[in-house]
């Protein structure tokens, strides 16, 4: 690992990728709210992606952002932030959550630590399967087959939190789940909570409308 580390570091010196480096985070959020803005009223710059696109990149990476989302089939960051190749370390899993492993954490660590990511986006969504699923089973007292249930387990806390309050309760579950996990971030050490405090990083909470294309920015 530490001599892939090295190598990489070693070719991260393009001109995007240096531009990318004086950038700070709010700077990097206003692109991709722009971005998003584009996608939503159908004017992305994305054209159909070529082996030339990856090329550039092929040597190394130093994406600016990080965005944990759900692994929902209709829910491709790149597409939605319209974003290029490179520009996003995207990590996709049902109901975006960070859990209790090292391998998620170790993933975010590795794209602050060693690529300069300085934004962490944490994404839902509307309809998301996970979201409801917790609070289906919290309401009906059952359990679900296999490691689905120790995937929901993370999101029952959530769901107890938004009980209660007005509005659509998977909107709620799902928005605040954002916003839970986005917060637990700051906290998880060694590497995140000095970065975040020292505002080298940043880390925000989000949630995707899928019939509108639109990206809500919570306050997280």
């Amino acid at each position: 690992m530490a001599v892939g580390v090295a190598s990489l570091g070693a070719f991260r010196s393009t001109s995007a990728a240096q531009l990318d480096a004086e950038k700070s985070p709010d700077q990097i959020l206003a692109e991709l709210k722009a971005g998003n803005d584009r996608f939503s009223s159908g004017k992305t710059n994305l054209s159909p992606r070529t082996p030339e696109d990856f090329a550039r990149d092929a040597q190394g990476q130093a994406p600016p952002a990080i965005v944990l989302g759900c692994a929902d089939s209709r829910v491709p960051p790149e597409i939605v932030f319209d974003q290029p190749v490179g520009d996003l370390f995207t990590l996709r899993v049902a109901g975006n959550i960070v859990g209790s492993g090292p391998i998620l954490l170790g993933s975010i660590e590795f794209a602050v630590a060693e690529l300069g990511a300085k934004l962490i986006v944490v994404m839902g969504h509307s309809s998301c399967g996970a979201c409801a699923a917790a609070i289906e089973h919290i309401e009906n007292n059952d359990a679900l087959p296999g490691a689905i249930e120790g995937m929901v387990n993370y999101i029952r806390p959530v769901v107890r939190q938004v009980q209660g309050k007005p509005g659509d309760k998977l909107v709620n579950v799902t928005k605040q789940n954002a916003i839970y996990n986005a917060q637990k971030l700051r906290k998880l050490g060694p590497i995140l909570p000095d970065l975040v405090k020292s505002g080298t990083v940043q880390t925000v909470a989000a949630y995707y409308e899928l019939s509108t294309g639109k990206v809500e920015f919570l306050d997280s």
